[in-house]
């Protein structure tokens, strides 16, 4: 999964390396075709990823990384989240350290990660029982969108479907500008669901 698309290889060095898995296993990419790999597609390229494994390991995060968001929304969606403990005194444990803290599987070896995940077999993979055709959401999101969820946040946790009731903004343009204002450091992600203004 490319957080660009499909046309560019990021960072350049591993063109080849993109050209091979394209050719011989599946490159993915959500943007369309002439997007340049820019900062804020990589969270929305991390919560594709997260949805379509059966979980995240993450072996170094920083306390205010991508591999933080990533885990949160493989758990919110229902995946395994592992960590990879490290040094309290190591500034890149810390985040690893954090998850395990708040209930991420401690992971020491491959077969920590096979323990957790169990084994993968043909029965688990099955078609759907009828095909959905839906539309896909904008995820853009303008200056508007942000002051009026902005405004919405406070030092209480909020629900994040509350925030898209009360704004009355699409669910896509909601957790894009949460996911702007997690990345800035602004905001705090609970469980359930909720966010706070840090």
């Amino acid at each position: 999964m490319i957080a660009s698309g499909i046309d560019f290889a990021y960072p350049p060095e591993n063109a080849a390396l993109q050209e091979r898995i394209a050719a011989d296993q599946l490159l993915i990419a959500e943007q369309p075709p002439g997007t340049e790999p820019l900062a804020r597609h990589f969270p929305s390229r991390n919560r594709v990823i997260a949805g379509l494994s059966h979980g995240t390991v993450v072996v170094e995060a920083a306390p205010r990384s991508g591999s933080l968001i990533t885990a949160r929304r493989a758990g919110d969606y229902g995946r395994e989240v592992m960590a990879v403990p490290g040094s309290p005194l190591d500034p890149r444990a810390q985040g690893c350290n954090l998850l395990i803290r708040e209930g991420a599987t401690l992971i020491q070896s491959v077969d920590d990660v096979i323990e957790a995940i169990g084994s993968i077999d043909a029965r688990m993979v099955r078609e759907p029982a009828q095909r959905f055709d839906m539309a896909i959401p904008s995820a853009e999101a303008g200056e508007d969108d942000r002051s009026a969820i902005a405004a919405l946040l406070g030092p209480t946790p909020v629900a994040v479907d509350e925030l898209v009731r009360q704004s009355g903004r699409p669910p896509a343009a909601v957790q894009l500008v949460l996911l702007e204002l997690e990345l800035a450091g602004r905001v705090e992600r609970h469980a359930g669901a909720r966010i706070s203004l840090l």
